[in-house]
């Protein structure tokens, strides 16, 4: 498990979110506690961890099928992660007005022309697990990047793991002048609680918002202030009786010009 973990350049904390059970009992697997897995469990974490789910179990077989041995995208290795062809990715309705809740594509892995190359995907565009997650005045979406290893290490700093990195189209007008509706977002969504301020991409129940997030105490605890870069948008508090999800943070973004 530690090994599919470290090559899938993923946390312990998001192996407990893909496989809906608790850190705890990723931590008693890491420790030994833990001396087998459920199957409906084994299978969830084979999945998102990318491995054979006998291998992880029982380390029975190769840690991944031919494909996956001769081409394991690994973060700046010489492959890439592409959304699978049973994605909705190319449902043209579904893919501008909503988008899946907290979970990136389901991926196969591509070998690429050369050995620097990383794609960059859409975030699930699919919605394929969770609720969907409404954006308003989403222009159609980029559905992804391709770029090379000196890009991603000069123009996306900080990032958690190259794995976790994926394109968010912009949506709406509340944070002009800082990006505009269409304009690619990068988004980091190895980060998954507010951290520190800054931007982050979030649900409050169905509908997905990309705000600046600032700490504010108070004396019932920490709430969030979510902030917009257009004055004519109102800031607005997050309190804990909200539904309220942290899907990742936006860690560098595109504004265009018309010319």
């Amino acid at each position: 498990m530690k090994e599919a973990i470290d090559d899938a350049g993923v946390k312990p904390a998001d192996v407990a979110r893909a496989c809906k059970i608790t850190a705890a009992s990723v931590s008693n697997w890491l420790s030994g506690e833990t001396k087998s897995l459920k199957a409906s469990t084994a299978l969830r974490a084979a999945d998102f961890l990318g491995v054979n789910q006998a291998w992880l179990a029982e380390g029975r077989g190769p840690k991944r099928s031919d494909s996956r041995d001769a081409y394991h995208a690994h973060d700046k290795s010489d492959v890439a992660l592409l959304p699978s062809s049973n994605s909705k990715a190319n449902d043209g309705e579904a893919q501008s007005s909503r988008i899946g809740g907290g979970h990136m594509p389901s991926a196969q892995v591509v070998p690429l022309t050369s050995r620097d190359h990383i794609v960059i995907p859409q975030y699930d565009a699919g919605g394929a697990m969770g609720h969907g997650l409404v954006l308003p005045e989403q222009p159609g979406v980029i559905e992804r990047w391709t770029v090379n290893a000196e890009w991603l290490d000069k123009n996306a700093r900080g990032y958690t793991a190259a794995r976790n990195l994926c394109i968010v189209t912009g949506f709406g007008p509340s944070m002009r002048p800082m990006f505009n509706p269409g304009d690619p977002l990068l988004v980091d969504r190895g980060v998954t609680s507010v951290q520190a301020d800054g931007i982050y991409f979030f649900r409050i129940g169905a509908e997905g918002f990309i705000k600046q997030l600032q700490k504010i105490p108070t004396a019932n605890g920490v709430i969030y202030r979510a902030k917009s870069a257009n004055p004519d948008y109102d800031p607005f508090d997050i309190t804990r009786d909200m539904d309220f999800e942290v899907l990742g943070k936006v860690i560098r973004v595109w504004c265009g010009t018309d010319f």
